[in-house]
């Protein structure tokens, strides 16, 4: 079950403290709660907590560090990270701080409360909160619920978690909030004009053919249509990965678990626009039809693409999709997918990259993921490395040669599909070691600053 705030009436009062806040604090209390704390260490760390005492020995009230300035700028939801030390029970948070703030608080607190237990239980979080004042408790529920959503999927293994599985997902989803869902399987992407979709996917086992997932929600408003990679293993192909960077493959369908959590967010909340997700769902197999090294396929758009590499397949199958929503173009079109390690190797695991060709777009989404603390980075669709991408025996090059800048060719083989308005999000789906409201596993990137600039973006 997605976490939630408490309706306790009986709630603890939670004080968050930075270190500035403390000695003036501390002269408020009664002497003997005042010594205890200062006893306890507490002088407002970041993640650091204490319970008071009351005179009856019980619970009287609980301290939470905030960090002073230098933590908060090299970390977020930091107060999540005290949360588990605090005793079970409900609490309230009395401290007043601006609506941003308390928005993180209250979010970073059910992010915490997180928990992938399908395979091993896990003990869950005892410390509960009531939403504070002034925030929209449903709006941060949602938003939580979604990102849990997609930290589940990315988290579940390939073998529990393939295409099939993934087109499950989608229709609980649908069902769930009243989407229309269609799904196109194995040979019938070919008689429908999908054919890199196949392609990439035919060598995998016939239960996990390939397929894409089309799902639509509302009726009136602008248009927005996602497209996630949903690659639910990828060996690499014939061009087979070492085993060090096939270990964490079940997270390549880390876009489409994304699109999903952002579209729970978007349909949940009720916003008023028309929505369609798209996801091409395969597995990236190795077996006797597997696609070679040099093969050229035909793209459902026309275009012909040169095979130099099996293992940029994330880029085949959104071209497809991406060429089916150019077909009916949306206000805005918005791809996210793990694609490229270069992203990582420009900007970490931390930041989500995007690329866009509009400033304005740019400067709302980066102002968004500020507020909701999702930090994101633009990179450019450097038009002069075109070039990189055009092998001359087809229309397109999947793999470029060289090595350089592959996050960006890769956006720019994507563009060649795309509607013209378009976004496209590189993201890595994944938290290497945990932090406070973010456990070691799968993560949601890019989706809270979509959702955060989106009434910018469509107008609404």
């Amino acid at each position: 079950m997605p976490p939630t705030f408490s309706t306790a009436a009986d709630a603890t009062d939670l004080y968050v403290l930075t270190p500035n806040d403390c000695d003036a604090f501390f002269e408020t209390l009664p002497e003997a709660q005042a010594t205890w704390a200062k006893a306890a260490g507490f002088s407002g760390g970041a993640g650091a907590a204490v319970v008071l005492p009351g005179a009856d020995g019980a619970i009287a009230a609980a301290l939470i560090g905030a960090g002073d300035a230098k933590a908060r700028m090299r970390g977020r939801f930091l107060t999540a990270g005290a949360i588990g030390k605090l005793p079970a029970g409900a609490y309230r948070l009395v401290t007043s701080m601006p609506a941003d703030d308390a928005a993180e608080f209250a979010l970073g607190w059910l992010l915490a409360a997180y928990r992938f237990d399908r395979y091993a239980k896990r003990g869950a979080q005892k410390a509960e909160l009531v939403a504070p004042e002034g925030v929209d408790a449903s709006e941060i529920e949602t938003i939580a619920a979604g990102e849990c959503l997609t930290r589940d999927l990315i988290n579940t293994p390939a073998s529990d978690m393939g295409p099939a599985e993934l087109e499950a997902a989608a229709r609980i989803l649908a069902e769930a909030q009243g989407a229309e869902i269609s799904v196109i399987t194995g040979d019938d992407l070919l008689a429908q004009n999908f054919p890199m979709i196949h392609t990439v996917g035919r060598a995998a086992a016939p239960h996990r053919a390939p397929r894409l997932i089309d799902m639509t929600w509302g009726t009136t408003g602008p248009r927005l249509t996602l497209v996630g990679k949903g690659v639910c293993f990828d060996t690499g192909g014939l061009n087979i990965k070492p085993g060090a960077s096939m270990g964490l493959m079940k997270k390549d369908m880390g876009g489409s678990a994304t699109v999903l959590g952002l579209a729970h967010m978007i349909m949940a909340q009720n916003l008023p626009l028309r929505l369609r997700v798209l996801i091409p769902a395969v597995e990236n197999a190795i077996g006797s039809d597997a696609f070679r090294p040099q093969d050229i396929l035909t793209s459902r758009a026309g275009l012909t693409v040169e095979i130099n590499n099996t293992d940029a397949e994330g880029r085949l199958v959104l071209a497809d999709a991406l060429a089916l929503a150019a077909e009916e173009p949306a206000d805005l079109t918005i791809s996210m997918a793990t694609l490229t390690g270069a992203a990582r190797v420009a900007v970490g695991p931390d930041l989500a990259p995007f690329f866009t060709d509009d400033d304005a777009a740019a400067a709302a989404l980066a102002t968004a993921a500020q507020q909701v603390r999702d930090p994101v980075w633009r990179m450019p669709f450097h038009t002069p490395y075109e070039a990189k991408i055009e092998p001359g025996i087809a229309d397109l090059d999947n793999a470029p040669a060289g090595g350089m800048a592959g996050a960006i060719t890769a956006a720019l083989f994507l563009r060649r599909f795309a509607p013209e308005a378009y976004m496209h999000f590189d993201i890595y789906g994944w938290q290497p070691s945990a932090a406070p409201a973010r456990p070691k596993g799968g993560a949601g990137q890019g989706a809270r600053a979509v959702y955060g600039a989106l009434p910018t973006l469509l107008g609404l």
